[in-house]
C-alpha cells in the first residue's frame, strides 16, 4: 500500500496524506499531468473518474466527474494556482455541478501536491489539504474524504508497474 500516513491537524484546518512509489518521480508526476493516467486513479476504486478537461498551468482548470455503481455521476473541479513539474501542484479542490460550475454548497480545499524523489528509483509524496474552516474539514471527512483518497493513491502502484514496461 503506497499511503504510509495520514495525518489530521485541526489546529491549522489540513490533512496531510503521505505516500512512497517505487518509481521516478518523473514517472509519478504523469499521474497528474496526463489526464488519461489522472482517471485510472483519480476517485475511489469503486468511483472511477473521467477528465472532461484538463489545463495543468497557473490558471488552468481540471474538471472531471466521477461514476458512481449505480451509474450516478460527481463532478469537481481544480482550479490550478501553481505548477512546478515535477515537484509541485497546487490547486483549489472543489465540487462542481453537472456544468463544471462550482458547488458553492461544499467547501473547497487547498490542495498542495509536492513530489520527493528520494532514490533514482522510488519517489515520495505528499497530499496536504487545507480546509477553510474546522467545520468544513469535519464536513468533509465525514463525506469520506481520507477514505476515498486512500483507496484512490491505492491504484496508483499498477498504473505505474504498467508505465515502466
Amino acid at each position: 500500500m503506497p499511503v504510509t500516513t495520514i495525518d489530521k491537524h485541526p489546529e491549522t484546518r489540513s490533512m496531510v496524506v503521505t505516500a512512497h512509489f517505487d518509481a521516478p518521480i518523473e514517472r509519478v508526476w504523469t499521474m497528474w499531468s496526463n489526464p488519461r493516467n489522472l482517471e485510472r486513479w483519480w476517485g475511489p476504486p469503486m468511483y472511477p473518474a473521467t477528465v472532461v478537461e484538463h489545463e495543468l498551468t497557473p490558471g488552468g482548470k481540471v474538471l472531471y466527474y466521477m461514476t458512481g455503481p449505480e451509474g450516478d455521476r460527481h463532478f469537481g473541479y481544480w482550479k490550478v494556482t501553481a505548477v512546478d513539474a515535477p515537484n509541485r501542484l497546487e490547486v483549489e479542490d472543489g465540487f462542481a455541478d453537472d456544468e463544471g460550475k462550482p458547488n458553492l454548497e461544499l467547501p473547497t480545499t487547498l490542495m498542495r501536491v509536492t513530489l520527493h524523489a528520494e532514490e533514482p528509483a522510488r519517489t515520495r509524496v505528499l497530499i496536504e489539504s487545507t480546509f477553510p474552516s474546522v467545520e468544513a474539514m469535519e464536513q468533509m471527512l465525514a463525506m469520506g474524504m481520507e477514505e476515498g483518497l486512500k483507496g484512490a493513491m491505492s491504484q496508483i502502484d499498477d498504473l505505474l508497474l504498467a508505465a515502466a514496461s
